[in-house]
């Protein structure tokens, strides 16, 4: 049997660096299809013998994607580990910060990453198929979503000082009061992007309408759902409890991060460098769940913000109150996340503390472990350290929403390939729609197996002998 390859431009739309394998029977219909997370996994080891109060800096090298998730996810360990909890004016800066990076990475994933496929079709051009694609169809669209994204951004860049990589946030506080010059800029922006948002979440729900035959079987299954949620089971991006419900809505566990190793383990499987965790209780594969905004408006029984609200009661009616299932409406979740972020952060500039220079508790009682846990954009983020007396790290262990999600990811792309990829013609637009099923998730694969790398995808065709048919592959 004869081999094909074909090279495909432009570069895919996720973060990192992954293949897809899809196995073929005789027939030209798929038996099983795999992805294949193939970085290396380095960034916990060396960090060992740096000091813990070094991590806010070194953590968000893992990823210019989320690096403020990183960066505040290490601050909130070091605040345990300092045994210095910070006061209540620096959370509410490192809330803002964080409502900033939620709205730039779900409105630049939406419009630029996902949108392509929604906007213009899973069957178009893959020559037009991108950001270009957007503009050429929507111009005053495509510039508002950038305008979106770089609203959130520039939240991050008043408060940290960068764009990426922020030099705010340290154990006990933060490094830097807020101006009323600068909270007034920041106000000037919120209404603007309650309206873009608002714009995204009529696009979602009007191409829901008129693709519910793919909505309903794209990678619609059953799983666990995990997140953060206030004491009253509200929405939570920044701290509270993990809530876990199983497939049918019922609570599992609700628990504090600090012990979250009796709650999830990890499972490894010989295709993919990164490993999948699961709810111990439940085991291997029975425990699986997912993270991520479906997850969170999952676990969620409300949002304390009006606009936000009440889109999640729409989004809770989709599946008549139980948990949604379906892999397309994390888009819907997503703008329905970024809805709150804006809401909240107007909330957050409204405070009175917002400008208070009590930014940092200089008092310590350090301890030798601690867990910081924060929800990145794409989900539930740990950063567990360990220290000696001299603070120096002795063990660090990141769980990254990407690993959280990496069987969720496996499933759709199994599940998708199986649903639209048949041979023996097989033809770009139902292989993207497999590589659509990982987009879902707003995968970041550097951070999930912590490397830095290149970020192709290459997607592999295979008979039952293992022979390769075709290779599309962007690079």
């Amino acid at each position: 049997m004869g081999t094909q390859k074909i090279t495909i431009e432009p570069v895919t739309r996720i973060e990192g660096h992954a293949k897809v394998t899809v196995h073929l029977n005789d027939g030209g219909t798929v038996e099983r299809a795999y992805l294949h997370v193939n970085e290396f996994r380095g960034f916990e080891k060396f960090c060992e013998g740096r000091l813990y109060f070094e991590m806010p800096a070194i953590t968000p090298r893992i990823c210019g994607i989320c690096p403020v998730s990183h960066h505040l996810a290490a601050a909130k360990a070091g605040d345990l580990l300092a045994g210095s909890p910070p006061p209540r004016p620096a959370t509410l800066l490192r809330e803002l910060m964080h409502m900033g990076q939620i709205i730039q990475s779900h409105g630049m994933h939406f419009f630029e990453l996902a949108g392509p496929d929604l906007l213009l079709g899973f069957d178009a051009d893959p020559a037009v198929r991108n950001v270009i694609g957007l503009i050429a169809a929507n111009a005053p669209l495509t510039v508002q979503a950038v305008n979106l994204r770089k609203f959130g951004q520039e939240i991050i860049h008043i408060l940290g000082g960068r764009r990426i990589h922020p030099n705010f946030a340290l154990p006990g506080g933060v490094n830097k009061a807020l101006q009323a010059a600068e909270r007034d800029q920041i106000l000037r922006g919120i209404d603007e992007a309650v309206a873009v948002v608002q714009t995204a979440l009529g696009l979602m729900k009007d191409w829901a309408a008129r693709n519910m035959e793919d909505v309903n079987k794209f990678a619609v299954f059953p799983s666990g759902y995990f997140g953060l949620v206030t004491p009253q089971t509200s929405l939570e991006l920044y701290h509270g409890d993990i809530r876990l419900i199983d497939s049918a809505g019922q609570q599992l566990e609700r628990f504090s991060a600090q012990n979250y190793l009796d709650v999830v383990a990890e499972h490894v499987e010989n295709w993919s460098y990164l490993k999948f965790p699961y709810y111990k209780k439940l085991g291997w594969p029975g425990g699986v769940y997912r993270v991520g905004p479906l997850g969170r408006l999952n676990v969620a029984e409300q949002i304390d913000t009006p606009l936000a609200n009440e889109e999640l009661k729409l989004f809770k009616a989709l599946n008549n109150g139980k948990p949604v299932e379906n892999t397309l409406y994390y888009h819907y979740a997503r703008l329905i996340e970024a809805l709150f972020a804006v809401e909240r952060a107007r909330l957050l500039l409204d405070d009175p503390d917002i400008l208070s220079t009590e930014i940092l508790n200089t008092r310590k009682n350090p301890v030798p472990e601690a867990v910081g846990v924060i929800e990145a954009p794409r989900g539930t983020l740990l950063h567990h350290y360990k220290v000696d007396e001299n603070g120096r790290l002795l063990r660090v262990n990141l769980i990254v929403s990407t690993g959280h999600n990496n069987w969720a990811m496996s499933n759709a792309v199994d599940s998708v390939a199986k649903t639209y990829v048949k041979g023996p013609d097989v033809r770009e637009g139902m292989l993207n729609r497999v590589e659509a099923a990982i987009r879902a998730y707003d995968p970041c694969l550097s951070c999930s197996t912590h490397a830095v790398g290149q970020m192709p995808i290459e997607v592999e065709l295979l008979d039952p002998q293992g022979n390769l048919l075709q290779t599309l592959r962007r690079d």
